[in-house]
């Protein structure tokens, strides 16, 4: 078992940064798609979050931690993540094609 716990962490470590957070992103966006479906792509009434500029996702997560955007459930979802989740959260979702 150690030898294979230590293969697993030496390749996380080699692991290119970017691609780190490509994992990361799409790992912390699974917990979204109950309500903005699988990969952004909503149903329904839900906004759609695939294909929304990074930068726009970030504002909008970041005004929901701070309080400055009102919401029922995403301040106290938001309010969980740090600004680098929030980036790779933002990234994920921009990198996605959008169906609308």
């Amino acid at each position: 078992m150690k030898p294979l716990l230590t293969a697993v962490l030496l390749a996380a470590i080699a692991m290119p940064a970017s691609a780190q957070d490509a994992l990361l992103g799409r790992n912390l966006a699974a917990s979204c798609a109950n309500c903005h479906g699988t990969n952004g792509h909503a149903i329904g009434e839900m906004k759609p979050l695939a294909g929304v500029s990074a930068g726009r996702i970030f504002a909008m997560l970041t005004d929901f931690k701070s309080g400055a955007q009102p919401g029922t459930i995403m301040p106290q979802i938001a309010k969980g993540y740090s600004d680098e989740q929030i980036k790779a959260l933002a990234a994920h979702f921009a990198a996605q094609q959008s169906r609308r």
